[in-house]
């Protein structure tokens, strides 16, 4: 069509009459919109130390910047990311966060209650702050229940609550890699815990030398925090703990609880009083007996005031504990409780009250026993603490007079924050045992058929990786803006891209490792999209102005940029 000159100014002024009434559009919204949303930090693991974590923030927060929000990703060292997020709960907006696989978590219990009671908000796992009281009351009727298929109904009410209110983003489910060489450790003697894979207690105390070499030299890309009886890790800390402190129940290679410092553990009809008879001849790595005093001290200590607090939930329940001669201790509960053995017993460390009684009493105003430097580390234990020198290694010893002594020589672990070093290192023989690997699974495999001695396992975690929430912070106290942010995370891409496809999806705190727990499709279940996320937001009243998100009218930014 051939325009006349007039024909061209009568369009140019229509189109400078609807860039006008844009205009006027958008200053109109920016009327009715509240603030703009604050730019916001991501806090992830470093690179170098964990790729996967990394790649896959910076994933996330591509997609989040398609909704019109300012996300920067910040990488940082294990103990100062738990700085910047556990111990300061108020301050931080979004981290990504990782559940791991430990052998008290085959019950759904530990992350069922803990990750989301309301009363472990304040110096708990509820490190989010979510407050649910429909969700507290589930989590305490499950644990009443013993019938497991009418419990199971009560931990899938669990997840749908969770899922319906997105507290987390969950992301997948890793397929956690392992890899020994067959020519230091018999391939027979490595034992596979579901949920676990090979990196597990029953390993480090039955893996058998077939030659010379007697010492497991392991990795891990975490820097310690602690090497504490009363300090709960989800990572390498905790493998170490529970090697030098012996428990009073154990989990099993089958999952399941089993007596260990306890020969017998017996109950009531009722399932409110458990009697607990301690093994014979127990002594502490010092010398000293291990006594009926010490098995009811360490579980009395977690309940007064701040000693412990993240043990305190798994004491909590127990009402009375007393010595009825010198091996038999009784424990009388407030109610009956389905996962107290996996919980508690099973859980928690036997210490030693001749030297955690002083450092106890010693404690000043806002101390807990958590951060105590105790320095000889005594347990009772199969393995010995020689030494630890700080972002370098960890050296303990077997302990030949423990009734199930390793047997190795020494148990060695090597801090090593660069997965590629980690790779390097195996390859050349500076470690035996792959325990911790982080990279492509797919360059531990070549490295395994190029070396021949090399034997990789894979197993998919109990635990799992995903996004924090602080639902103390606006506007992440909003269900809605949760649920648009976590559908805009394409989690196929994250399972295939960060993790290389070793890894399922997850939209759950029950991981599939736990077959008969999990609520099976809950994660093919979660609809996500960019569409969907935008319609959230928009339904949820949030603007979109310039460019950027704002909150809906009449919100306003609490928080400095």
């Amino acid at each position: 069509m051939q325009l006349t000159k007039r024909g061209l100014l009568r369009t140019a002024l229509s189109t400078a009459a609807a860039v006008a009434l844009v205009g006027a559009d958008a200053r109109i919204a920016q009327a009715e919109a509240g603030d703009a949303i604050r730019p916001l930090t991501l806090i992830s693991r470093a690179q170098a130390a964990n790729p996967q974590q990394y790649q896959a923030a910076e994933l996330i927060a591509q997609a989040w910047r398609q909704l019109g929000l300012e996300i920067e990703v910040q990488g940082l060292p294990r103990p100062q990311q738990s700085d910047a997020v556990w111990y300061n709960r108020d301050t931080w907006d979004l981290t990504m966060w990782q559940m791991v696989g430990r052998p008290e978590r085959s019950d759904p219990d530990e992350f069922v209650y803990n990750l989301f009671h309301s009363t472990t908000m304040e110096k708990g796992y509820n490190f989010v702050g979510y407050v649910n009281p429909e969700y507290d009351k589930i989590a305490e009727q499950q644990r009443l229940i013993t019938n497991k298929d009418e419990r199971k109904v009560l931990i899938d009410q669990a997840q749908d609550i969770i899922d319906r209110d997105q507290v987390y983003a969950f992301l997948v489910h890793p397929m956690k890699v392992y890899a020994f060489d067959s020519s230091v450790w018999a391939a027979d003697s490595m034992v596979e815990q579901p949920g676990l894979g090979i990196k597990n207690f029953w390993t480090f105390v039955g893996a058998e030398p077939v030659g010379d070499t007697k010492d497991m030299i392991l990795n891990s890309s975490d820097e310690l925090n602690a090497i504490n009886p009363f300090y709960i890790s989800g990572a390498t800390d905790s493998w170490i703990t529970e090697l030098i402190w012996d428990r009073m129940m154990r989990i099993g290679s089958d999952g399941l609880p089993k007596p260990w410092a306890a020969e017998s553990v017996e109950w009531s009809d009722d399932g409110t009083e458990v009697t607990l008879t301690l093994r014979e001849g127990m002594m502490w790595h010092d010398g000293e007996p291990v006594t009926t005093d010490d098995v009811i001290f360490s579980f009395t200590a977690p309940a007064e005031g701040t000693n412990a607090p993240m043990y305190k939930p798994f004491v909590s329940n127990i009402a009375g504990i007393e010595a009825t001669d010198d091996r038999t201790v009784v424990m009388t509960l407030n109610e009956p409780n389905a996962a107290f053995e996996t919980s508690t017993l099973a859980k928690l460390n036997l210490v030693p009250e001749h030297v955690w009684a002083p450092l106890l009493e010693n404690l000043t105003e806002g101390e807990t026993a958590e951060a105590v430097l105790e320095e000889s580390r005594i347990g009772s234990g199969p393995f010995k603490f020689d030494r630890w020198v700080t972002q370098q290694e960890v050296v303990l010893s077997a302990n030949a007079d423990h009734w199930s002594a390793p047997k190795m020589d020494r148990w060695i672990l090597r801090i090593v924050l660069n997965v590629e070093a980690a790779l390097g290192m195996l390859r050349s023989g500076e470690v035996n045992f792959m325990s911790d690997y982080t990279g492509d699974p797919e360059l531990l495999l070549q490295a395994a058929e190029e070396d021949g001695d090399l034997e990789v396992v894979q197993s998919v975690d109990i635990g799992f990786q995903y996004l924090a929430f602080n639902l103390r912070r606006p506007p992440f106290d909003d269900a809605a803006f949760r649920r648009a942010l976590s559908a805009a995370i394409n989690r196929d891409l994250i399972q295939k891209a960060a993790w290389n496809g070793f890894a399922v999806k997850a939209n759950s705190h029950v991981s599939p490792a736990l077959e008969f727990w999990h609520k099976a499709g809950i994660a093919d279940g979660l609809q996500t999209g960019m569409d969907l996320a935008k319609s959230i937001l928009d339904e949820a009243g949030y603007e979109m102005v310039d460019g950027r998100l704002h909150y809906p009218a009449g919100g306003t930014e609490q928080f400095a940029d």
